[in-house]
This record gives C-alpha cells, sequence and structure tokens, in this order.
C-alpha cells in the first residue's frame, strides 16, 4: 500500500506487484513502416493505439529509416524493430532501431543484426527478442538475397548487436512468430513452396528450432502472429490466392494447429499482429482490393471470426506490431 501521502516505497512496488496488486498501464500497440498506399513506398511512420477500447491509430513518431518487411519484440517499455528493405533500394538492412512506449518521437538506434536481412519476425520473452531472420544478404549492394534459416537474439534491456541464437527446422521467410515467456514459436513462410510448419524455441537458451506442428493451411508472407501466454494465433497469408485463415496453437504443448475463425476479407499477406492479455489485433495487410487501412480483433481465448476495430492512418502493408502486453511479457 501507500504511505499516508499517497506515495509507494520501493519495497512496497515490489510486495504489490509479487501480490498481484501492482496497478498496470493499458496496453499499447504500436505498428511501423510498411509500404503505404499514399506513397506506394516503405514509409518509417510509427502508428499508436491502446487495446482497450476500439478506434483509429494516431501518429506516435518515426523509424530511423524508411522500411518494410522488418521483425519486431517488445518489453513493457521498449519497442524494437529489425532488419528490412527500402522499396526504393530493395536492400536488405541489418538496422535494429527502439522506441519507448511511454513517449513516442524518432527512434533511437539499438545495434545491428549479424546479418543484413529482410521479411524478418521476431518474439520475445520480458528479457530477450528474437529474429528468423529471413531473407539475409551477404554480398554488397545487398539487393541479392538468400533464404534463411538462421535465428539471432538480443537482450532487450541493453542496447548492443545481434547475437547468434541457432537455425529453424528449414529455411524460410515470410513466417510468423509468436511467443510465451519461455517458448517461440515460429510458423509458415515460404521454403520453396508454401509452409505449414511450426518450429519452437527456448528463448532463455541457445539452439536450434524443434518441429511443434502443422498449421492447418500452407501459407507465406504471414509475417506476424501474435499471442497470449498460453495460445499463439496465425493470420493469413498468401496460399494460391487470397485468404481469410485464423488458427492457433496451444504454445506449451506440440501438435497441429486448430482452426480459429477467420479475418474480415481475403488477404495475399502482409497483415501485422499483435495482442494484450485478452484481445488479439490485426491491421493493414495486402487484400484483394488493394492495401488495407482495417484494424480487426479476435478475443484470444474463445475462437470465432474478426471483429472491425478501428482503422490505420493509411492503407498499409508489411508493417511491424508489437505490444507493451504480448504473450512473452505475460
Amino acid at each position: 500500500m501507500p504511505s499516508y501521502s499517497g506515495v509507494w516505497t520501493l519495497p512496497a512496488q515490489y510486495q504489490a506487484k509479487g501480490a498481484g496488486n501492482w496497478p498496470s498501464a493499458p496496453a499499447i500497440a504500436l505498428f511501423a513502416g510498411g509500404n503505404g498506399l499514399d506513397s506506394g513506398q516503405s514509409i518509417n511512420t510509427i502508428q499508436r493505439m491502446l487495446i482497450t477500447t476500439t478506434g483509429n491509430t494516431t501518429d506516435f513518431g518515426t523509424l530511423t529509416r524508411n522500411a518494410e518487411n522488418l521483425g519486431s519484440c517488445a518489453s513493457s517499455v521498449n519497442a524494437v524493430y529489425a532488419g528490412g528493405s527500402d522499396s526504393l533500394v530493395n536492400a536488405g538492412t541489418n538496422t535494429i532501431d527502439y522506441v519507448l512506449f511511454s513517449t513516442g518521437g524518432t527512434a533511437t538506434s539499438f545495434g545491428s543484426l549479424v546479418n543484413r536481412s529482410i521479411r524478418v519476425t521476431g518474439c520475445n520473452s520480458s528479457t530477450r527478442g528474437v529474429f528468423a531472420t529471413g531473407t539475409i544478404f551477404t554480398t554488397p549492394p545487398y539487393t541479392s538475397g538468400t533464404t534463411s534459416n538462421l535465428i539471432e537474439y538480443i537482450t532487450i534491456a541493453t542496447t548492443g548487436n545481434g547475437t547468434n541464437f541457432g537455425q529453424l527446422t528449414v529455411a524460410r521467410y515470410g513466417a510468423g512468430a509468436c511467443s510465451s515467456s519461455t517458448r517461440g514459436l515460429f510458423g509458415a513462410g515460404y521454403t520453396g513452396a508454401n509452409s505449414n510448419v511450426v518450429d519452437y524455441i527456448t528463448i532463455a537458451s541457445t539452439g536450434n528450432a524443434t518441429t511443434f506442428g502443422q498449421l492447418t493451411v500452407a501459407r507465406q508472407a504471414i509475417n506476424s502472429a501474435l499471442s497470449t501466454s498460453t495460445r499463439g494465433v496465425f493470420n493469413a497469408g498468401y496460399t494460391t490466392t487470397t485468404s481469410n485463415v485464423i488458427d492457433y496453437v496451444t504454445i506449451a504443448s506440440t501438435g497441429n494447429a486448430t482452426s480459429f475463425g477467420q479475418l474480415i476479407g481475403s488477404f495475399y499477406g502482409g497483415l501485422s499482429a499483435c495482442s494484450s492479455t485478452t484481445t488479439g489485433i490485426f491491421a493493414g495487410g495486402d487484400s484483394s482490393t488493394g492495401r488495407s487501412s482495417v484494424i480487426q480483433y479476435i478475443t484470444i481465448a474463445s475462437t470465432g471470426n474478426a471483429t472491425s476495430w478501428g482503422n490505420l492512418l493509411d492503407g498499409n502493408r508489411n508493417l511491424a506490431a508489437n505490444s507493451s502486453a504480448n504473450g512473452g511479457l505475460q
């Protein structure tokens, strides 16, 4: 309890947090970069919303560069973005930058990935961010890449460069990633053909991924997934045409995915995804009618079709999303 003057002492804060009585801030969702409808090019905009009430995003700040197909992870304090490409240059980057959920503004340099990478996907625990690097570029001018199975990690609380973690079971790009506080999952993507394979890692260690199971439909360009501490949810991507499929797995076990429901509209991919402890958010994407600005949501603990939430600032695809209350922090 706070003192009579309303001030919490440090011992009281730790005691309250341990007892589950420490007040928590609303979950913040951020959507960064992507390929915007207005410009038709990679952009540096970061948008914000609270995952508490429906509505549209607002301007939050900017990345250090124009980028799409970048990976993201977050602690409850920092949102981190890694790799990606500028559509004008079409070259992989190794840039990592970050913003504070609490302040906004222009992102700050965090460090560099081991590999210049696009189509990156990321997940996290409360301390560590993990990126599957998708397509890597090893030779100047870094405009021709190779499909990768490499995984890197960072310590979110301290700036610095990525470190090799291990390898996925198969080289792929355009996968989706989500996590609990202990386990990271990477599902779908393009391996030479569309994949339905889900891999998992133990985030606190390093080493190669292990096969988890299969999604209900093989697909690529899903770019992101979302989770609570118990359930991972994978959104639609390109099959042989557009798709509206949502499916889910139980993170603590292994096995094949189960159908969850359907998105509003069908997509070739390019959606972003993030979550609070109860609500899953999907935003943007490359729909059958062009770049979408639609934000839609699901209740993660149940199953069913997505419902309209609001809109992004503009139609957008290949943007990165993260939240201050994602499954890896729960």
